[in-house]
């Protein structure tokens, strides 16, 4: 349990018996974000990629005075530039009716620390250009946008049939 300086708010790794709450919490997060068409994530799958020799994720689960009410699911990647690793947060969620309590910037203070504890060059993430709430938020932390990158995405049958052209 890691105690936060927001009063009966902690943090505590993930562990197996929570992926049923994990699976929870990113189906809330499909439905706020508009995309619960394409949440594929089933338990096994979790299980396979977050506790298993697999392991390519790390997820914390945050806890108001006992209730779990948000998570973050992060990984490592690395900066040629910096020749260091960074932490890619790939989600971050907390439920409507415990946000503007200052969670979610626990948490993200909390995978601050991490990056900065583990030798981290950087602490990064992708945010909906439509959620000006979360964009403001994270503005308001001192974060910036990285407006000059573009990301690209291959999925699907795009990502096997390129794939199947070494």
């Amino acid at each position: 349990m890691i105690q936060t300086a927001v009063e009966d708010f902690y943090i505590k790794p993930a562990e197996r018996k929570d992926i049923r709450l994990i699976l929870y919490f990113i189906k809330q997060l499909a439905i706020y974000e508009k995309l619960v068409d394409e949440v594929v994530a089933t338990e096994e799958k979790l299980d396979e990629f977050l506790f298993s020799d697999k392991r390519v994720a790390e997820v914390v689960i945050g806890y108001y005075q006992d209730t779990p009410v948000g998570f973050a699911i992060f990984f490592h990647n690395f900066s040629t530039f910096l020749g260091k690793p960074g932490i890619y947060l790939e989600d971050l969620f907390v439920l409507e009716e415990y946000r503007g309590k200052g969670f979610g910037k626990a948490m993200l203070s909390y995978l601050a620390h991490l990056a900065v504890e583990r030798d981290c060059g950087r602490l990064e993430w992708a945010v909906l250009d439509w959620n000006e709430p979360s964009i403001n938020f994270y503005r308001s932390l001192g974060a910036r946008s990285m407006d000059e990158w573009i990301i690209f995405r291959l999925t699907g049958d795009a990502l096997k049939s390129l794939g199947e052209k070494f």
